[in-house]
């Protein structure tokens, strides 16, 4: 599947692979901001991206910066759809004490791009029983 990237800033960095068969792609900031203990903010990517019809991309928090500073994708996964057209964005999101310095070219997230499948939506009155029926958070044990 081929996905476009449109530089929008001077310093935008395509998103690559770090190894072979990931299926995350790094990301990367073009500036250099602080994110707040306990705060959150808009990191710009400086990129545009184009992807088919059939497909979405979806914004990942990277797992070092989460262990290591408590630093994560506010709205994980974020969801990017085929029609958008607007600079890509990652909201990170600090859930540690302390400040976070992210500097421009920093990898703060991840792009995983993935094929869309369109539900049919149809009304029923009624639903088989199955055996774990409403049986929800928590209910296969801890």
């Amino acid at each position: 599947m081929k996905v476009l990237f449109r530089k929008l800033a001077q310093d935008a960095v395509l998103p690559a692979y770090a190894h072979e068969g990931d299926a995350g792609m790094d990301v990367r900031s073009i500036e250099d901001v602080v994110v707040p203990p306990r705060g959150r903010v808009l990191v710009h990517t400086g990129l545009q991206i184009i992807l088919p019809p059939d497909a979405e991309a979806q914004v990942r928090p990277r797992s070092g910066l989460a262990l290591k500073h408590g630093i994560t994708v506010l709205n994980t996964p974020g969801t990017i759809d085929s029609g958008y057209r607007g600079e890509v964005g990652v909201i990170l999101a600090n859930y540690s004490d302390e400040a976070f310095a992210v500097a421009k070219g920093m990898k703060i997230a991840q792009i995983v791009v993935a094929p869309v499948v369109r539900a049919e939506i149809a009304e029923t009155f009624e639903a088989d029983d199955t055996e774990r029926g409403a049986g929800g958070f928590g209910s296969s044990g801890i």
